[in-house]
């Protein structure tokens, strides 16, 4: 009898571990340094103040999802979750290697995934990209959190971006897309193509809808709607960083088409207010996701009203009454019939599990050797990896793991073992800052021991050679890196043995974007020689704070 109530204790102790557990891994994450929702029932803009360029979004009963350019970074197609557009979470990625599997093994930096959409049809979650130099693709799943199909190619060829599949009211089906001038030798004109009824092909060569070159000069990025009989083109035109969001209707899927400016600056700060996606809540209101582009911070998230009048609609706030929105800074939360916690996309990284975080992505296709999760020890291993031949410094090398900038000031700090190969010199493993100027701090193995370096490379993406300068010879091989990031992407480096009295280095370093991205904060482990084993650098942890 004792024996049966001592094992029933023990079960229910079990029971109460296990749910105390699992509580405290859906515990919602809240960011240290940006959080949009003003716990008021208003929000702040930018929702998400981190790079997720080109961004759609769909709803599916009381769930909203978000996917965004990744262009080579590996996991791509960013899946983020929201219940009210306000408060989001990475739950995964749709793309863990980019084909052609070879190509994309190396850097490729502007190239792979360009302005992605997605879509539900039929009980299955969609999502179409434009490579420029591949063609188009296709991939699916039934569970945005779980694994996505492979991707199929729709339709192989140079220069067609952007696309957005439609599936019409009599089931034909189509796509919308746009041209890369550098491939395709023709830009600002949009395109629609027969897609059909599964959506794994292309079913002719297409029909030009749209030629903005008078009016709307780099048109692009065009997502496809209908609404009370009219096909609605919403594509941001006039430049990243100083366009507007253009929408264009007709009665007819291939035009003639009108024209609309739903949304530009206006008066405001938001500089290029456009290309996202229009969807609507549960209690019938309307809403418009956007990026701004904020230089090195990359191209962040807006979350704008939006209003049908006449069937067109007005995106931001109408000042002049005109019909063209500007972009709000602060607005009511969207009204999804109940409130929801606050929380925030992860950026902080503990290690302790056999998994990647999803914050994180590399430079291309990852091998497995790369890096080994050992929650034994609670560290993530980051093997050192030989640069390739071809690599000019750090911007050619593959296995560079990073994530976005995820505000305009913070402060990124690590702890980090260094194992060398003991046979050779040169190993080198730290904490960067990345973008087409680079910079980071880093132990470096030597003849007679470990030293501390600073290396720089600006215009890495011009092949310029990386300067490096020896700080110190240090005396353990465990240290504490830290960068502090400040307005203007001022970047500030500096070190530490105990982890609270830090060094600085004299050097201050100025963020660069990448190609078409921000810049981005990370990890990395090089040597430049052949050996038989590597060293290597044990990650206890990551953190970004105030």
């Amino acid at each position: 009898m004792n024996t049966l109530i001592n094992t029933s204790l023990i079960s229910l102790s079990l029971l109460a571990y296990c749910s105390t557990a699992i509580k405290a891994q859906e515990k919602p994450y809240i960011s240290q340094v940006w959080v949009a929702d003003q716990g008021d029932g208003t929000y702040k803009n930018p929702v998400l103040d981190a790079d997720y360029s080109d961004p759609d979004v769909i709803r599916v009963d009381d769930d909203f999802y978000m996917t965004a350019s990744s262009f080579d970074a590996i996991p791509g197609l960013p899946i983020l979750h929201s219940n009210d557009l306000v408060n989001w979470q990475i739950i995964g990625h749709a793309l863990k290697r980019q084909p052609p599997f070879d190509h994309f093994s190396k850097t490729q930096h502007g190239n792979g995934v360009w302005a992605p959409s997605i879509r539900y049809h039929k009980g299955e979650f969609y999502i179409y990209y434009g490579d420029p130099d591949f063609g188009i693709y296709m991939i699916k799943t039934k569970n945005p959190r779980g694994d996505w199909e492979a991707p199929v190619l729709v339709e192989a060829g140079k220069g067609m971006i952007d696309v957005c599949p439609l599936w019409d009211d009599d089931g034909q089906a189509y796509l919308v897309y746009a041209y890369a001038g550098s491939r395709a030798g023709i830009k600002s004109v949009i395109a629609v193509k027969k897609l059909s009824a599964d959506g794994t092909k292309t079913l002719d060569e297409g029909t030009l809808v749209y030629d903005g070159h008078a009016l709307d000069p780099t048109i692009e990025g065009p997502k496809f709607y209908k609404r009370n009989g009219y096909y609605y083109i919403m594509a941001p035109a006039g430049g990243v960083a100083t366009g507007w969001q253009l929408v264009l209707r007709s009665k007819n899927i291939y035009g003639p088409y009108e024209r609309h400016v739903a949304m530009a600056q206006g008066n405001t700060k938001i500089n290029g207010p456009h290309q996202g996606g229009w969807v609507n809540t549960q209690s019938g209101e309307d809403w418009f996701i956007h990026f701004q582009d904020k230089d090195a911070y990359g191209r962040v998230v807006h979350l704008q009203p939006m209003k049908w009048v006449k069937d067109w609609p007005v995106i931001g706030k109408d000042v002049e009454g005109k019909g063209t929105g500007e972009p709000v800074l602060s607005y009511k939360k969207p009204n999804v019939a109940r409130s929801y916690p606050i929380q925030t996309p992860v950026e902080s990284d503990e290690f302790n599990d056999r998994i990647m975080g999803k914050q994180w992505q590399w430079q291309a296709n990852p091998k497995a050797t790369w890096s080994f999760f050992y929650p034994e020890k609670g560290v993530l291993r980051l093997y050192t990896q030989q640069a390739p031949d071809s690599a000019r410094n750090l911007w050619d090398v593959p296995n560079i793991l990073l994530q976005k900038f995820p505000t305009e000031v913070f402060t990124a700090t690590t702890k980090v073992t260094f194992t060398p190969n003991e046979k050779i010199r040169g190993e080198k493993t730290g904490l960067i800052i990345m973008g087409q100027s680079y910079a980071h701090l880093s132990l470096k193995s030597e003849r007679d021991g470990i030293v501390l370096v600073y290396g720089e490379a600006k215009d890495a993406y011009k092949g310029a050679t990386e300067r490096e300068t020896i700080i110190s010879k240090i005396k353990t091989n465990t240290l504490y890196l830290r960068v502090r990031v400040e307005a203007g992407a001022q970047c500030s480096f500096s070190y530490s043995e105990d982890g609270k009295k830090f060094q600085s280095i004299s050097t201050v370093f100025k963020a660069t974007p990448g190609q078409w991205i921000g810049a981005k904060i990370g990890l990395f482990s090089t040597r430049d020689v052949q050996i038989n084993d590597s060293g290597w650098g044990d990650y206890d942890w990551f953190s970004i704070e105030k």
